[in-house]
C-alpha cells in the first residue's frame, strides 16, 4: 500500500469540490474520476457547492471497511459514506431527479466515495472491459448511493441501474469512449 495521500481538492470546470485520495497502490486516472464525478453530480443537478470525496485503497483496508462497516468478510468494489447529518434536508424532501428545477442537495459534503481499484480489476477482466471502465461505473455506482438511491427491491435495482447506465452513456458519448452497453446490468457494485 502506497502511504496516505493527503486529500486535495481535484481542479476543475466548476465550483464542486471532488477531492481523491489513492492509497491503493495502484495508478489510476484521478482525473478522469474527478471529471466523471462532476459529470454525474450535474446530471444529477446536486448542488453547485457540494464536496464529494473520493478514496481509492488497496484490499486489505477495502476488507477492513466492508467488515467494520457492513459486517461482511473480504474486500468489496464500492463503499458509500452519505454524511446526511451534515447537511439540512433538501426542500419539501424532493431528490433534484424528480423534476426539481433547483438544484440539491444544498452546500454541503456529500459524502465519500471508497473504491478498491484491485477488486475492479478483477470484475473488469471477468466482464471483459477496460479497469478504467469499471472504476467509472463503480464511482457512478457509489455517488448515487449518496444520493439515496439503492437496489434491495427489484424496483429499486431497475430505477438506480437504469439512471446509471444513463449517467454513464451520457459521460462515454461525451468523451466519446467506451462502450456504454457493454456497462448494462453491471451486478458487482455494492
Amino acid at each position: 500500500m502506497a502511504g496516505p495521500a493527503a486529500l486535495a481538492p481535484v481542479p476543475g470546470d466548476g465550483p464542486v469540490s471532488i477531492e481523491i485520495a489513492n492509497e491503493s497502490g495502484a495508478a489510476v486516472d484521478e482525473a478522469c474520476l474527478a471529471a466523471l464525478a462532476r459529470h454525474v453530480l450535474d446530471g444529477m443537478r446536486v448542488h453547485p457547492l457540494v464536496e464529494l470525496s473520493v478514496l481509492l485503497v488497496d484490499e486489505p483496508a477495502m476488507a477492513d471497511l466492508h467488515e467494520r462497516w457492513l459486517g461482511e468478510p473480504g474486500p468489496t468494489d464500492v463503499l458509500a459514506f452519505p454524511m446526511d447529518e451534515l447537511r439540512p434536508p433538501h426542500p419539501a424532501g424532493a431528490r433534484a431527479d424528480r423534476g426539481s428545477a433547483e438544484p440539491g442537495p444544498l452546500p454541503g459534503l456529500l459524502g465519500d466515495v471508497v473504491l478498491c481499484p484491485q477488486v475492479a480489476a478483477e470484475q473488469a477482466s471477468k466482464a471483459g472491459h477496460d479497469v478504467q471502465d469499471e472504476l467509472e461505473l463503480l464511482c457512478t455506482h457509489g455517488i448515487l448511493h449518496l444520493l439515496g438511491y439503492d437496489h434491495a427491491d427489484p424496483d429499486e435495482h431497475a430505477a438506480m441501474f437504469g439512471l446509471q447506465d444513463k449517467l454513464l452513456a451520457a459521460w462515454r458519448s461525451e468523451r466519446g469512449s467506451g462502450d456504454p452497453e457493454s456497462q448494462e446490468g453491471q451486478e458487482g457494485q455494492g
